[in-house]
């Protein structure tokens, strides 16, 4: 059985507040200025009592939504309550924060955004030192000081306040950063950036334009509350049109903190009379990068490594060509976790959570996209090309409210089922069982060769979770 707690490495854990992607939750409903205050008294704290330095300090990054300036205020009011120097590089990119904080010897960064999440929610994702998505032993810390079991921490006082620096400068470091991995110009190559009315809106152009790209720009007049509204990595279709419009060379899209990527061919399907450029997802990244870099030598240990939710197609691809992978459970956190324990230089999401270890310790809307403008210009390739060796299988989802997740995914007659449906498919498709990490669903997926296929064994599977009462 197929499933994320079967075969990627153990059972995942969510705080009760903080899931795998930061404490989030609609502003001032499920994510208050109060909580953000906490974080920030807890986080100066905690690492002022670990810091070399003569104070801790503190790098905050944010997007555009409108509640964003409201967080960042009630953080640095908590920080420097508690002792911790704040610098703030304003509205940026979650990988940009990541940079500064690996690169600057900060003892911790915050971003504030909800990734692809509509506007009116927020988010607090919390970096440590080496520049990762927080551990789990100082996440339970903190939620165990919002729930007041850890007591008061004391304030800072006198000259012991921490204070606040603007430090717009750590974001332009980041974009010279950025600059400095392109191989060659681009010069002559028509792109199309969306930056979701978001975080990317401060920085992608400038980091194309520098490189010498002809750059075409959609959804970067950020108002506070369009953020991902109707744009973006999560609403491709308005760039895969203007792509094809504007005869661009390629297109890419990043979520509301840019740190994931989607991409779109140069390639309008005539014959259907289709005008919009493919889609090229995570999977098709992940494939064209692995590649190139298997060719260049690059491509430590010759593994790529993947979510349990990548595409059939994607891992037969890679076999063809003799490239390895291993999958963990989904969110970018659990891929770098892998990376980083078995010295792998290439992982990702389906969902455009691309990272490049050797450059980055998070995923990277922008940097994805400079890594496959180096393959399209050193192979002299189209995307439509490169991506068009992997066949994506098709895939039927279905979502069964169940009364207990663990029950309904230990029952011996579904996982029975599940293996039944695992045999006939063969080496011609997959089954994947896994529950919901926030509700309690039971998500049965097959892909294989056709819809009908699909469609017959996720039924199958379904109704013998119906049959057996497990279902609400």
């Amino acid at each position: 059985m197929d499933s994320v707690f079967d075969n990627v490495g153990g059972t995942l854990k969510m705080g009760k507040y903080f899931g795998t992607d930061g404490f989030r939750g609609e502003a001032n409903v499920t994510l208050t200025v109060e909580d953000a205050y906490k974080v920030g008294r807890f986080l100066g704290w905690y690492y002022g009592q670990k810091t070399k330095a003569d104070r801790c300090r503190v790098v905050i990054g944010k997007d555009t939504r409108r509640s964003s300036y409201m967080f960042e205020y009630s953080l640095v009011s908590g920080l420097t309550a508690s002792g911790a120097d704040v610098y703030l590089l304003h509205v940026t990119t979650t990988p940009s924060v990541s940079y500064v904080v690996r690169t600057e010897e900060f003892d911790c960064g915050i971003m504030i955004s909800a990734s692809h999440n509509p506007y009116y929610d927020n988010g607090i994702k919390v970096i440590n030192g080496r520049g990762e998505k927080l551990e789990e032993e100082t996440i339970e810390k903190i939620e165990s000081y919002l729930d007041g079991e850890m007591g008061e921490i004391p304030f800072a006082k006198r000259d012991a306040i921490g204070r606040t620096v603007d430090y717009a400068a750590g974001r332009n470091r980041y974009i010279g950063y950025l600059i400095s991995l392109a191989t060659r110009s681009f010069k002559n190559m028509r792109v199309g950036l969306d930056c979701a009315n978001g975080s990317a809106s401060a920085i992608a152009k400038n980091v194309f334009d520098a490189l010498g790209a002809e750059t075409h720009v959609i959804n970067n007049t950020p108002d506070g509350l369009n953020i991902n509204t109707n744009c973006g990595s999560t609403h491709i279709e308005g760039l895969q049109k203007f792509v094809v419009e504007n005869h661009l060379d390629v297109g890419f899209a990043y979520d509301g903190d840019a740190d994931r990527c989607l991409c779109v061919d140069e390639k309008g399907n005539v014959i259907t009379g289709d005008h919009i450029g493919k889609l090229v997802d995570g999977d098709k990244i992940l494939y064209v990068c692995g590649k190139y870099m298997k060719e260049q030598g690059t491509l430590v240990n010759n593994t790529v490594v993947t979510t349990v939710m990548s595409n059939f197609g994607l891992y037969k691809a890679f076999e063809r060509d003799g490239i390895s992978y291993e999958k963990t459970a989904v969110g970018d956190k659990y891929v770098y976790e892998n990376m980083s324990q078995n010295g792998h230089c290439l992982g990702g999401e389906q969902s455009g959570h691309i990272i490049f270890s050797k450059h980055a310790t998070t995923g990277d809307g922008i940097l994805t996209s400079l890594k496959l403008m180096e393959v399209i210009l050193e192979k002299k390739e189209t995307l439509a090309k490169l991506a068009d060796e992997v066949q994506i299988y098709p895939q039927v989802l279905k979502n069964v409210r169940v009364k207990d997740k663990e029950a309904a995914q230990a029952d011996r007659d579904v996982q029975a089922e599940v293996q039944k449906v695992s045999d006939a498919l063969g080496d011609t498709g997959r089954i994947l069982v896994r529950p919901s990490g926030t509700e309690p669903l039971i998500r049965v997926m097959v892909e294989a060769p056709t819809d009908e296929i699909c469609g017959k064994y996720v039924a199958q599977v379904v109704e013998m979770i119906e049959k057996k009462g497990l279902a609400e």
